[in-house]
C-alpha cells in the first residue's frame, strides 16, 4: 500500500523525516514495477508453453491397444502389430515401438490425438517419429498419415482422405525417399524435391516443421536435410501466366530451321535398283525348264544401291524460332498467404503396405513447438542412437564369425575324404618294397626318404611316393 500523505505538512509523523519518506516512496516503486515484471514472465512462461497434440512412445507395453483402432476395411487382409524392441537396442524398454510383423500385408491402425487440431494459424506445426527397418526393407512403406475428423477409424483404408502424409517409403534400389505430401483444396500434392531415405537397419529420426511464414524444414536424425518455401516446392497454386489458348500461328511463320539446297542436284548413277540377281548363281543341271518353268537366279542385296536421294540441308535464312503464343494472365490464379495453415487434424494413423515385415515405429510426437521437438529428440532418440549401433556391431561381427566357422567347416568336410583316401593308399602302399622302386624315379619324385620307426613319420616319408605313384 502506498504511504499515505500529511495533509498539512505533506510529511506523515510517523516517518520522523523527509529522508525517510522518500526513501519508502523509492521501495514502493520498485517493487511495483517487480510485481508487475513477474506477472508478464508468468504470463509469457504460460502463453509460451508447447502445444502437445498428440505424443506417442508405447512405454506401457501392450497398452496400446486401449488408444489405436485397428482397421476392419473389407477387402484388405491387415497384418498384425506388436511390442518390439527388435533385436538390438540400447534400453529394451525405452526403445520398444510397433512392430509390422507379417510378410505381404496392409498395415492399418490410427490413434485420436490427446488435442485435436482445431487450426494451426500463427503457429508452427512440428511430426516426428522414429521408424526401424531391421528386415533390410525393399518394399514397403514407412510413413504416417494425419487424417480429419472425418475418419472412421475402423475403416481406415488407403484412399481414406487425409491432411498430411510424411515418412519413409522403399520401393526397390533406387526408389528410397521421403514422402511429404498435402492435401490442398481436395488435392494431394507431392513435394517436388528428391530426399532420400535411410534404409539400412538401424532407428533414423524423421520430423516435419511446417512454420507460419510458409516455409518447411525437413529433418532426418535432427539434422536439416531439405527446407524452402511451400509455393515453390509444392503446386499449390496455379501459375500467375498461361498460353494465350486462343493464340494461333501465322501461316507464314517459318520455324524450320533448315532447307533444301537450291544448286543440289542428283547424281546421274544415283538411281540403282535395292537388289540384283546373284551373278554366281547357276541354274541346278537337273533343271528341266519344261517341267520346272524358266530358270531365275536368287536375288542378293545390291551394294550400290544407296536409297532415296534428297538434296543437302542448310541454313534457313528465314527462320524465325519456335512459335510461342502469348502468356496471358491466368483467371484462375490466386493468392494464398496461408498455405501453411491445417485445419481440422483429429487422427494419425499408420496406412502402409509391406512385402518384409519387421518395422518398428516408435515416439511419434505431434505439437507446434520445434525446440520442443528437437530437445525431446536429444532425450529419446540420440540417447539410444549410439548404444543401439554398438548392440547392432556387435551382433555383426558374432554373426562374421559365425558365418566365417561354418565356411571353415564346410571345407573341412571337402578335404575329410581326399585324407581318408590318402590315408587307405598310404597303408597299402606301405606294404611295396621301397627296394624295388627305380632309384632313378625316386629322386625324380622326391627326396631320399628318411624313415623311422614312427609310424606317422614314416606316412608323411612316403607321401611323395604316393603322389608319385598316383
Amino acid at each position: 500500500q502506498e504511504p499515505p500523505l500529511e495533509e498539512s505538512s505533506g510529511i506523515n509523523a510517523e516517518y520522523g523525516s523527509l529522508e525517510k519518506f522518500v526513501v519508502d516512496r523509492v521501495l514502493f516503486s520498485v517493487m511495483a514495477k517487480l510485481q508487475i515484471f513477474a506477472i508478464s514472465c508468468l504470463f509469457f512462461l504460460a502463453s509460451s508453453d508447447p502445444t502437445v497434440y498428440f505424443r506417442e512412445d508405447f512405454a506401457d507395453q501392450d497398452g496400446w491397444t486401449s488408444r489405436w483402432v485397428q482397421s476392419e476395411h473389407a477387402g484388405k487382409e491387415f497384418g498384425k502389430l506388436e511390442i518390439s524392441s527388435g533385436e538390438f537396442f540400447h534400453d529394451e524398454v525405452k526403445d520398444a515401438g510397433l512392430k509390422t510383423t507379417e510378410n505381404a500385408r496392409f498395415y492399418g491402425v490410427s490413434a485420436a490425438l490427446s488435442t485435436p487440431v482445431e487450426s494451426t494459424e500463427g503457429k508452427t506445426l512440428v511430426v516426428q517419429f522414429s521408424i526401424k527397418h531391421e528386415q533390410k526393407i525393399d518394399c514397403g512403406g514407412g510413413y504416417l498419415k494425419l487424417f480429419p475428423s472425418s475418419l472412421e477409424p475402423k475403416d481406415l483404408h488407403g484412399d481414406a482422405p487425409y491432411n498430411i502424409m510424411f515418412g519413409p517409403d522403399i520401393c526397390g534400389p533406387s526408389a528410397r525417399r521421403v514422402h511429404v505430401i498435402f492435401n490442398y483444396r481436395g488435392k494431394n500434392l507431392l513435394l517436388k524435391k528428391e530426399i532420400r531415405c535411410k534404409d539400412d537397419e538401424l532407428t533414423h529420426l524423421y520430423t516435419l516443421i511446417v512454420r507460419a511464414d510458409n516455409t518447411y524444414e525437413v529433418r532426418i536424425d535432427n539434422k536439416k536435410e531439405q527446407s524452402g518455401k511451400l509455393e515453390e516446392d509444392w503446386d499449390f497454386l496455379e501459375p500467375k501466366e498461361i498460353a494465350d489458348p486462343d493464340a494461333k500461328q501465322p501461316e507464314n511463320w517459318d520455324d524450320n530451321p533448315f532447307l533444301d539446297d537450291p544448286e543440289a542436284t542428283k547424281p546421274e548413277d544415283w538411281e540403282q535398283p535395292e537388289t540384283i540377281p546373284d551373278p554366281d548363281a547357276k541354274m541346278p543341271e537337273d533343271w528341266d525348264e519344261d517341267m520346272d518353268g524358266e530358270w531365275e537366279p536368287p536375288v542378293i542385296d545390291n551394294p550400290d544401291f544407296k536409297g532415296e536421294w534428297r538434296p543437302k540441308q542448310i541454313d534457313n535464312t528465314n527462320y524465325q524460332g519456335e512459335w510461342e503464343p502469348e502468356m496471358i494472365a491466368n483467371p484462375n490464379y490466386f493468392e494464398d498467404e496461408q498455405l501453411y495453415i491445417q485445419k481440422d487434424i483429429k487422427y494419425v494413423g499408420i496406412d502402409i503396405w509391406q512385402v518384409k515385415a519387421g518395422s518398428i515405429f516408435d515416439n511419434i510426437l505431434i505439437t507446434d513447438d520445434e525446440d520442443f521437438a528437437r530437445n525431446l529428440a536429444k532425450e529419446t532418440f540420440e540417447a539410444s542412437a549410439a548404444g543401439e549401433k554398438e548392440k547392432k556391431d556387435a551382433k555383426d561381427e558374432d554373426e562374421r564369425k559365425k558365418r566365417e566357422d561354418e565356411r571353415k567347416a564346410r571345407e573341412l568336410l571337402k578335404l575329410k575324404p581326399k585324407l581318408m583316401t590318402s590315408r587307405k593308399m598310404t597303408s597299402r602302399m606301405m606294404r611295396v618294397p621301397l627296394l624295388r622302386m627305380p632309384r632313378s624315379n625316386l629322386l625324380l619324385t622326391t627326396p631320399k626318404p628318411r624313415l623311422k620307426k614312427s609310424r606317422t613319420n614314416y606316412r608323411h616319408s612316403t607321401l611323395p611316393l604316393i603322389i608319385y605313384l598316383n
